[in-house]
């Protein structure tokens, strides 16, 4: 039996995968041209050509060199495609693969389809306009420009070329009559358009013009054949997919069986150690996938999951494509937690009591200067995260995106203040999962509470002050997408209960439904006496809200305060 089609096959590497696949062909009397790559030595080549003598049908056409982005891969397919139509006049349609295409199924399938659409052209076609899938290219440029340079070989030369002819506004015409195309380098084209294509006596022509576009084997074709095509569908029949960054996806052994859910006829680029793949396809037809239309779009939601899982990763979780960019994380973290800022100031014993309220993992000031404050005292917590303050700093953001990924499934809160390391406000404050509680200016309890002398103390209260005003600037920037609640310490004192119920329903795993008992106060007799010092000796403490000299809890109490060393 004479077959109707042909296979075009342009090779530069595998060659043993790809005398395999060759030999399928020819086994099923399809004619078999191949090219190969003048990168590969002649010595190699001399070994393919000998391994293939045997198989009938199979020639070899005159080597071009071939490199990415460059004409030789388009005369490479002229000549082949030239000696197929002069050598086998009986293929109607011409199929072109290369070394590490995959016919999925039957032979017979694809020369059937084929004969039952005998003037149809199959190649992916679209105008500059219409083309989404470029990526870090040129569209339109890359027929108005010459690029002299090769975009892998000589990347800065081939930049300089393009913004010198940029500057200058240097553009080439396009032949009369051509409206520029583009698609995928493979295709599947009837005599008659190949022939047209080759044959026209304007070729000359437009080889000299696509001789110096950018990637010219996606245009060439593309282009040229709605000039004399009869009916053109805009697909490719080989199932080829791309990444993000438009490299083409390869396919291994486990991609088995979705290969075999694609229904294509052809797949690439395939692994050339993928025997599985070899061992499934390249078999009689009893063992091949069943007769029923190419459908690449059913495993199209497949390849976009995983391009999200490549570009985007899992939500907190953070890997080599992402690291570097910042914003580029799907979710800061994996998980909600909480962050309070002036409460265990405030309150004796907050840890130990929100815990037995919320049933979370309460740590201290995880971002401490002296060590890193774990819940219980510990000295590693889950992921072997130190205590090491040293090991913490190294990179702060990512120790607490490394902690609340390990400790998924329990909610996390910590203490937070000025005297912390404030490398992580920002990454806090951007991110949804977190719920931020703060009381302004409750960091000056502690100072009231020293023993310390009030120079020291006015000092350090000055520094504490404008580091947390400048936190209070990130937390209420349009930036900010965490749970904001920001109470002055006078205003949060006035009525403690409503906050804190807030902030027990807000975490939503209360062990209580109602506050019974609120966490004890500190003795706050004297603080607004403490407060006018300070502003008599210069400073304007204005974070702690409007605080009289009367005022405070226990204002009419005589209870001495106790010495309270800062952290």
């Amino acid at each position: 039996m004479t077959a109707s089609m042909g296979v075009v096959m342009l090779v530069h590497t595998a060659l043993g995968r790809a005398e395999q696949v060759a030999r399928h062909w020819a086994a099923a009397d399809v004619p078999v041209v191949i090219h190969v790559d003048r990168n590969v030595s002649a010595k190699t080549y001399e070994a393919f050509t000998a391994a293939m003598a045997d198989v009938p049908n199979v020639l070899f056409s005159k080597r071009f060199r071939c490199e990415w982005g460059t004409w030789g891969i388009v005369a490479a397919s002229q000549a082949a495609s030239e000696l197929m139509l002069a050598s086998f006049p009986d293929v109607r349609h011409i199929y072109l693969a290369s070394g590490s295409c995959l016919p999925l199924r039957p032979v017979h399938e694809l020369i059937d389809y084929l004969a039952d659409r005998p003037r149809t052209d199959f190649i992916e076609s679209a105008t500059t306009a219409d083309v989404p899938w470029t990526v870090g290219g040129l569209d339109e440029e890359r027929f108005t420009m010459r690029f002299p340079f090769s975009w892998k070989q000589h990347r800065y030369l081939f930049d300089k070329a393009v913004s010198i002819q940029r500057k200058l506004g240097l553009k080439r015409r396009m032949p009369k009559g051509v409206v520029p195309h583009m698609g995928s380098q493979w295709w599947c084209l009837t005599r008659q358009t190949l022939s047209a294509i080759l044959q026209d006596p304007e070729r000359p022509k437009y080889d000299r013009y696509f001789s110096h576009v950018w990637i010219p084997d996606e245009s060439y074709f593309q282009t040229l054949s709605r000039l004399y095509s009869t009916k053109v569908e805009s697909r490719s029949l080989t199932l080829s997919k791309f990444d993000f960054q438009g490299k083409p996806h390869i396919f291994y052994d486990d991609h088995l069986q979705l290969l075999r859910r694609s229904d294509c006829f052809v797949a690439r680029k395939i692994w050339p150690y993928a025997d599985r793949l070899y061992e499934a396809f390249l078999t009689d037809a009893a063992g091949a996938m069943k007769k029923t239309e190419p459908n690449p779009g059913k495993i199209d939601r497949i390849f976009a999951k995983a391009v999200e899982r490549r570009t985007r990763g899992r939500s907190g979780l953070y890997m080599q494509s992402r690291f570097p960019n910042e914003d580029w994380e799907n979710g800061v973290t994996a998980a909600e937690y909480s962050m309070f800022q002036g409460f265990s100031e405030l309150f004796e014993n907050f840890e130990p009591w929100l815990h037995n309220a919320t049933g979370a993992r309460v740590h201290g000031h995880l971002f401490a200067t002296s060590r890193v404050e774990f819940a219980e005292g510990q000295t590693t917590l889950n992921g072997a995260l130190s205590d090491n303050p040293l090991h913490r700093d190294y990179n702060a953001k990512a120790f607490l995106t490394n902690l609340i990924w390990n400790t998924r499934g329990e909610r996390q809160c910590f203490q937070f203040g000025p005297l912390d390391n404030q490398d992580i406000c920002w990454r806090v404050a951007k991110d949804p999962n977190a719920q931020i509680s703060v009381i302004t200016g409750a960091w000056a309890v502690p100072l009231f509470r020293s023993n310390m002398d009030f120079a020291d103390i006015r000092r350090i209260a000055a520094t504490l002050q404008k580091i947390e005003s400048e936190h209070m600037d990130v937390l209420r920037s349009p930036y900010t997408k965490a749970r904001v609640r920001i109470w002055s310490m006078a205003e949060f004192i006035e009525a403690p209960m409503e906050p804190l119920q807030g902030i027990l329903d807000e975490i939503g795993k209360a062990r209580i439904r109602r506050l019974s008992e609120a966490p004890k106060m500190v003795d706050l007799h004297g603080f607004g006496q403490f407060l006018q010092n300070l502003k008599n000796q210069g400073m304007h403490p204005y974070l702690m809200g409007d605080f009289p000299v009367e005022r405070g809890p226990n204002a009419s109490s005589n209870v001495p305060r106790k010495p309270y060393l800062v952290k």
